[in-house]
């Protein structure tokens, strides 16, 4: 087929644009509220040196996947080809702010080492996911879709549409009404009057009850002028600076610390980017994964090197980002955006201006659109496999709560008791266990039940002896990435694999009925 020369704006992409330019603003806003009021770093260093770092990176990577749709759209000819979403990943931000930066702040006192410490967990997980750009197209070849899309679906029902959930119900006048206009602008097809983006009007309207709330005092005031007046003293313009003596800083004091959760995080991270490259394959436009993951890795590289201690990601989400209209204008634009406001210190006046409750229903939409994903663009008889593959993020997100609470209270798990958590019926243990490496996790699971249901044996025993190999060396299952002794760092799950993997190959050889039809 010719190539043909691709349009890079069309009128649908004015919707994906206010979707996904406000959730990348959201979670600047998260990651700004974490560094600031976590870690306690100096305003200085956050909207000086490390937003506009951050800026940087999600421009980059938002035009480069606008680049690669741009190129897929030309050589296939087609019109509805949408750029891949860009932008922090979200996960990443609150590990390596909670489990990395804060205990060595805690530790030393000193947020500017703890910087440091983030710079150098992000650089190594960086090169990870470089290397796993070479090995993603072999994994996905050899990994049935139910479970690729499943794994992503328990991440899109737990981390990315529950706390929006529950955020829209602490503040349920200007959530749902915000909701509700983008369900029917986005999934009910209305067209509101001169074609505004229903993303457009959700923050419009929610901001103004925001605000209409406060100065009428009518109880559910979240705005403050005063935190206006703060915002706008605060802009100017910052450009990123190079920051690689401050990177190897923290690999020099901190290498044994970083190690032992960079390199694991760097493949769950090419697993997910992986996942998102099939989600945009199913929804019409198919992407090399070693060009999307090797980019995602760099990208990440280049930010860490200009201050940055977050990594960047493909976004969950591209099914939803064309469904509403978005081609490839979407992301290029998001990614001036992004770095306008980080560049001219404005992420904090937005963060004054606007409601984050009017924002955060969009992520809701994503959540629904993808979790209904995995079921839609796979056969019916793999229905199960999806399930078993979401188990593992649920475990994962209920030991967060768990954790969360518990810290707030000032204790956790182990102060409390694992015994009085089990007689409350709260099987922490269990849940530490299985959502350790709950992507990786749930991609084994759901590949095995796959070939289970298909009545193909070896392949499912193949992933069981993955996983034994895995727990082995701790990235799943475990606390860490090591050997241990024994059978490992989890030895007692590794033997577990390793009978089932006997298990199914003898299962093999057994008389089977048929398998069932789609």
């Amino acid at each position: 087929m010719g190539t043909t020369k691709a349009s890079w704006w069309v009128p649908g992409d004015w919707n994906a644009l206010f979707g996904l330019g406000t959730n990348v603003l959201v979670n600047l806003l998260v990651l700004t509220g974490l560094l600031k009021f976590v870690i306690q770093l100096p305003d200085e260093v956050i909207f000086g040196r490390i937003l506009p770092a951050v800026g940087l990176m999600i421009f980059l990577g938002n035009m480069f996947y606008a680049y690669l749709a741009q190129k897929l759209a030309s050589k296939s000819g087609r019109s509805d080809v949408a750029a891949l979403p860009s932008g922090p990943s979200v996960p990443h931000m609150f590990f390596v702010v909670l489990a990395i930066m804060l205990p060595i702040k805690i530790q030393t006192g000193d947020p500017m080492l703890a910087w440091q410490a983030g710079l150098a967990w992000v650089f190594i997980e960086g090169i990870v996911l470089f290397i796993g750009a070479f090995v993603a197209p072999h994994v996905r070849r050899l990994t049935p879709r139910a479970a690729l899309l499943g794994t992503l679906a328990g991440i899109s029902i737990t981390f990315i549409s529950m706390k929006p959930a529950m955020e829209i119900f602490q503040s349920p006048v200007i959530g749902l009404v915000s909701l509700a206009i983008i369900l029917a602008g986005w999934f009910g097809g209305v067209r509101y009057p001169g074609k505004v983006p229903a993303g457009l009007i959700a923050i419009g309207v929610g901001t103004a009850l925001a605000w209409l709330s406060t100065w009428f005092d009518l109880g559910i005031g979240l705005m403050s002028m005063d935190s206006v007046s703060q915002s706008i003293a605060a802009v100017g313009v910052a450009l990123p600076s190079f920051s690689l003596g401050l990177v190897f800083d923290g690999l020099n004091q901190y290498w044994a610390f970083i190690l032992v959760t960079a390199i694991p995080f760097g493949v769950y991270d090419f697993i997910e980017a992986m996942d998102n490259v099939e989600s945009a394959a199913v929804a019409g436009d198919e992407y090399s994964e070693k060009q999307v993951i090797g980019a995602e890795g760099i990208i990440s590289l280049v930010g860490t090197l200009f201050g940055s201690p977050f990594a960047n990601a493909v976004y969950i989400g591209h099914p939803g980002w064309k469904e509403m209209g978005g081609r490839i204008g979407y992301s290029a634009v998001t990614g001036v955006f992004v770095l306008v406001v980080t560049w001219l210190g404005v992420v904090g006046l937005m963060l004054a201006v606007i409601p984050q409750v009017a924002i955060i229903p969009i992520l809701l939409y994503i959540g629904m659109l993808i979790g209904a994903q995995a079921f839609q663009s796979t056969p019916s008889k793999h229905a199960p496999a999806v399930i078993f593959a979401l188990i593992p993020n649920l475990a994962a997100w209920g030991k967060v709560l768990i954790d969360g609470a518990l810290g707030a209270a000032g204790t956790n798990a182990a102060a409390v008791g694992l015994d009085k958590l089990a007689n409350q019926g709260v099987l922490y243990r269990g849940l530490e266990v299985l959502g350790s490496g709950a992507i990786l996790v749930g991609l084994i699971f759901g590949a095995m039940a796959v070939f289970i249901i298909d009545r193909n044996y070896k392949p499912a025993a193949a992933f069981a002896l993955s996983a034994a190999v895995l727990t082995y060396f701790g990235f799943i299952h475990g606390p860490a990435v090591g050997i241990g002794s024994g059978l490992g760092i989890s030895p007692t799950i590794t033997i577990a694999y390793l009978a089932v993997a006997a298990i199914l190959f003898w299962c093999d050889g057994l008389e089977k009925t048929e398998a069932p039809a789609d």
